[in-house]
């Protein structure tokens, strides 16, 4: 990813947050059969495991999506985290000669995958999913039938992504004035759409706008 040095995370943790408060992420493989010369994409929802210096992905696509075996073939791949944006008006700034952008943040996070279907490692995934996203849900499911259980897992292959690289993106105005970027968080913490004052969000996390 084309990153200007001003524009680089280079806080790990901020990054770390990044992905788990935008977990619903682009799986990118390149398939090694000669009849698929595209890269081939799932959009999907990823727990994000951090043990020391290590980091896993961990997550599942349906047994009838074939990225599962792409994955297989082609270990190497990509995760792009993809959060808040918006188009940024030349209104906001102070001096004319000046165009318009858009600011976001995105994080690219590449690694060697590793899939499996055994009904333990599946319901292990299933488990940190359903705690971070609807810890309620975990009752519900353990009520259901064994038969209705077994016949779910059966649907879905499991993967795990060991993290060998993580490239992080936080594209908020940092190459502007202290007072310009001040205009841009105003003007975008007004807006209905979250993605779009979710970008404001983002500037006063990383301190920006804020006077000296």
């Amino acid at each position: 990813m084309y990153i200007p040095e001003h524009f680089r995370v280079h806080d790990h943790a901020d990054a770390i947050a990044f992905m788990r408060a935008n977990p619903f992420a682009i799986l990118i493989s390149t398939p090694l059969s000669s009849h698929e010369d595209s890269p081939f994409a799932t959009h999907l929802p990823v727990f994000v495991v951090e043990t020391g210096e290590h980091v896993v992905l961990r997550g599942h696509v349906a047994k009838a999506n074939p990225h599962w075996r792409y994955l297989e073939q082609q270990p190497h791949c990509l995760t792009i985290f993809h959060g808040p944006h918006a188009f940024i008006s030349t209104a906001n700034y102070t001096t004319r000669e000046t165009v318009p952008t858009w600011n976001y943040g995105a994080v690219h996070v590449y690694g060697q995958a590793r899939v499996f279907a055994s009904p333990e490692e599946l319901q292990g995934v299933l488990d940190q999913l359903i705690s971070t996203f609807e810890p309620e849900f975990a009752e519900q499911w353990a009520s259901l039938t064994e038969a209705y259980r077994q016949r779910m897992l059966s649907h879905i292959v499991g993967f795990e992504i060991a993290v060998t690289k993580i490239e992080a993106k936080f594209k908020l105005s940092q190459n502007r004035t202290r007072e310009e970027q001040a205009n841009v968080i105003t003007s975008l913490e007004r807006a209905e759409d979250t993605v779009v004052s979710g970008v404001s969000r983002l500037m006063r996390e990383q301190g920006l706008g804020e006077k000296k």
